[in-house]
């Protein structure tokens, strides 16, 4: 351990990423639409959600483990698709793979991802989820769909919740480009945030490398508005796997797609980087749990930073849940055992908060665990 890089929440994974990474690196992974109003309502949304302690339980032994599509995971959260994740720290993607390797939890692997999908799932052994963006004319998407069945994947994550790219004015600001693009701005940014820029620049900057060329062919702002229901019904017919659709906020949608044949829905709003005026993930989550039913799976991320916050998404309805920009900030701040770091905070607080609730597991958890005003 690295003193003085000790993380004991994802505030502190924030604070030692904000000092570590360049600027124009910083402001794209925590960046979000126009000011920003999104992504603080997910926060506002979150914490005012009440919890109900109770006393007199035995909670002597609790119990993190989550079922997801048959599988049980060792801990109730697992890992969101994030794009250019070595942009963090060079090899943060393994990091990631390790991790979801050894607590057996789903780490999505994002089309634009810094490391090839085949070499993801195999060193998270196998407990891997492919996330899917539509491009172009959809030939590109289904040439990965391919890729990803031979690999071995056996879920796959389409994100459907960025037609067109969100505006995003402090990575814009920042000249934020991929490949980067080298101005006096940015030269001076990487020059005073020498330890990131050196191991950078010896491990390699990274590319988009699902496809081809040092840098890949696609293009991250690219237009993927084309995207439809008679896509859908053709993905659905060529994977015969489990297909969750990822970024949805409304209710119609949640019915329809339940009636196309997906196997689950993961309510997200992309942590408020997409539209600023969406709703708060975690307020749809709870409409879409009510149109739903109790039984049918749903997945969720946008705005998680605790393990209070954990219980709070299942206790609103949500199956299993997902982290995403903290594991990135935690490995910014101290590489692989900055994530262990806080990997352990967030299961810890998830446990402390269950005994406190007086509930010994966390398939235990029910709304009844919401605080509701006498």
């Amino acid at each position: 351990m690295v003193l003085g890089r000790e993380i004991h929440s994802t505030e502190d994974a924030w604070r030692l990423a904000k000092r570590r990474l360049p600027w124009m690196v910083f402001d794209y992974i925590d960046g979000a639409a126009g000011a920003g109003d999104g992504a603080a309502m997910n926060r506002k949304a979150l914490r005012e959600i009440r919890l109900q302690p109770r006393v007199l339980s035995n909670v002597e032994h609790r119990d993190l483990g989550m079922p997801v599509f048959g599988h049980e995971a060792r801990k109730p959260f697992g890992i969101s698709p994030m794009g250019m994740c070595n942009l963090s720290t060079p090899g943060a993607d393994l990091m990631l793979a390790r991790l979801a390797a050894r607590e057996q939890v789903p780490l999505g692997v994002s089309t634009v991802a810094s490391t090839p999908l085949e070499r993801m799932i195999e060193v998270a052994e196998g407990h891997a989820w492919f996330q899917l963006y539509f491009s172009g004319g959809g030939s590109e998407a289904t040439a990965l769909v391919k890729r990803a069945k031979a690999a071995g994947y056996r879920t796959l994550v389409l994100t459907l919740d960025v037609p067109e790219v969100g505006r995003r004015p402090r990575e814009l600001r920042r000249g934020f480009k991929m490949p980067f693009r080298i101005g006096p701005r940015q030269f001076l940014d990487f020059a005073l945030h020498p330890g990131w820029s050196l191991e950078t620049l010896i491990k390699g900057v990274p590319g988009l490398a699902n496809f081809g060329g040092p840098n890949g062919h696609f293009d991250r702002t690219s237009s993927r508005a084309r995207a439809d229901w008679t896509y859908l019904d053709r993905l659905r017919g060529m994977w015969d796997g489990n297909l969750v659709v990822k970024g949805v906020l409304s209710v119609e949608d949640a019915l329809c797609l339940r009636e196309a044949g997906v196997d689950a829905i993961q309510v997200s709003n992309h942590g408020g980087r997409q539209l600023e005026s969406a709703p708060a993930a975690i307020t749809a989550l709870g409409a879409i749990r009510r149109a739903l039913g109790e039984t049918y799976p749903l997945f969720f991320d946008s705005g998680l930073r605790s393990g209070e916050d954990v219980v709070k998404a299942y206790a609103t309805g949500a199956s299993f849940v997902f982290f995403g920009r903290p594991l990135l900030f935690a490995m910014a701040a101290n590489r692989e055992p900055g994530l262990t770091q806080l990997w352990e905070a967030l299961s810890e607080e998830t446990s402390i908060t269950l005994a406190q609730l007086g509930v010994t597991s966390v398939s235990a958890i029910s709304g009844q665990v919401l605080y509701a005003a006498p």
